[in-house]
């Protein structure tokens, strides 16, 4: 039992996807920083807050500040404009690099090897063999 654990564990790509969750849970940071710290203020200062929080949907606001009676559209544009904006972020900061990387890679791998020169005429060997004959002499 503990055998086939142990193969289990130590195969490539469990490994592989340990370190993917890890690497992404982190980067999943940078990307909230992105849009939380760059992307959003850069919207709130051309259409104002970009805040849909207080749209409500059949209800009103209490005193208290809650929703009474109402759905809240405002927090699922929230949520969607977020996906919108991480979904953005992630595409033009990672995948069109990295295509345009992997690309490049390709081509490189698939240029063809430089061509082996064509092998000499009669007249040069010839001539190669007269001059050898003549360096014996």
């Amino acid at each position: 039992m503990l055998k086939g654990f142990k193969a289990f564990i130590l195969r490539g790509n469990v490994v592989d996807l340990a370190v993917a969750v890890i690497i992404g849970g982190a980067f999943g940071a940078i990307v909230k920083s992105l849009v939380e710290d760059v992307i959003t203020p850069l919207i709130g200062m051309i259409v104002g807050k970009p805040d849909f929080s207080s749209i409500i949907i059949g209800g009103t606001m209490g005193a208290d500040g809650k929703v009474e009676g109402g759905i809240m559209i405002g927090n699922f544009l929230n949520a969607t404009i977020n996906f919108l904006l991480v979904a953005a972020a992630v595409y033009f900061v990672i995948v069109i690099p990295m295509k345009r990387i992997m690309e490049r890679k390709k081509a490189e791998e698939a240029a063809p090897a430089p061509a082996a020169p064509p092998p000499p005429s009669e007249e040069v060997l010839l001539l190669r063999e007269i001059r050898d004959n003549l360096k014996k002499a």
